[in-house]
């Protein structure tokens, strides 16, 4: 083969490629990307234990991030699941504070610093958010408490997986706190840590009574789902 024919051949293949990259581009630009609002929760509260929670939940997505930790502590975000139904709420929840645009919720009275809470709104270019310490507001209190619960189901969900690793005498104790809170109903979805409650009932080498707790709080959880 002369040199010639070689040189086109190595340019229609470069202008083939050429092509295709440009239509892979093109195709990329076209697809929809994400149009889904995110809601995001902040709370910062000095001296306290945690010092600071962050939720980050989006519309369009099961999947959502939290960060639990003390102020001086290294930052970083892990991911979570939260259901269609309680997004739902949430997202409802928000549309009734008009996505916190122009939002006084705080009480401004002289009461008990309780932590800066901030819930913040974004969806495309729009981004608002509203800043309080306590609000009687029925609908921000009622965000305030699935976000607050959502941070503690986490929590519960962080200091379980733990213990099941470093510390099996401890499981006991941290299916007590977890049984304590939902006694009290603060935990938006406690069917989450199913998969860990089962793992622990069938493993031997965890002590019988937490064996046999965490056996009852599945089954307890899957009545209630």
């Amino acid at each position: 083969m002369h040199l010639h024919e070689m040189m086109k051949i190595s340019l229609a293949r470069l202008c083939l490629l050429f092509s295709a990259v440009c239509l892979l581009t093109a195709a990329m630009a076209a697809a929809p990307a994400s149009t889904g609002a995110k809601l995001t929760f902040r709370r910062v509260f000095k001296g306290s234990s945690p010092e600071l929670i962050e939720i980050n939940i989006r519309e369009d997505s099961d999947v959502a991030s939290y960060e639990i930790r003390q102020l001086d502590e290294d930052a970083g975000a892990s991911p979570f699941q939260v259901g269609a139904a309680l997004r739902a709420k949430i997202f409802d929840l928000a549309a009734q504070l008009h996505h916190f645009q122009g939002l006084d919720l705080d009480v401004h009275r002289k009461i008990a610093y309780l932590g800066e809470k901030t819930f913040r709104w974004e969806s495309g270019s729009e981004v608002y958010e509203t800043k309080f310490n306590y609000t009687l507001n029925p609908s921000a209190a009622q965000l305030l408490q699935i976000c607050e619960g959502l941070a503690r189901q986490q929590e519960h969900a962080d200091l379980i997986a733990r213990r099941m690793r470093y510390d099996r005498l401890g499981i006991n104790d941290a299916l007590l706190q977890f049984e304590s809170d939902l006694n009290r109903s603060l935990l938006p979805e406690p069917q989450r840590l199913l998969p860990m409650l089962d793992q622990i009932a069938e493993d031997p080498k965890f002590v019988d009574i937490a064996r046999q707790r965490a056996r009852s709080l599945a089954e307890r959880l899957r009545h209630q789902s």
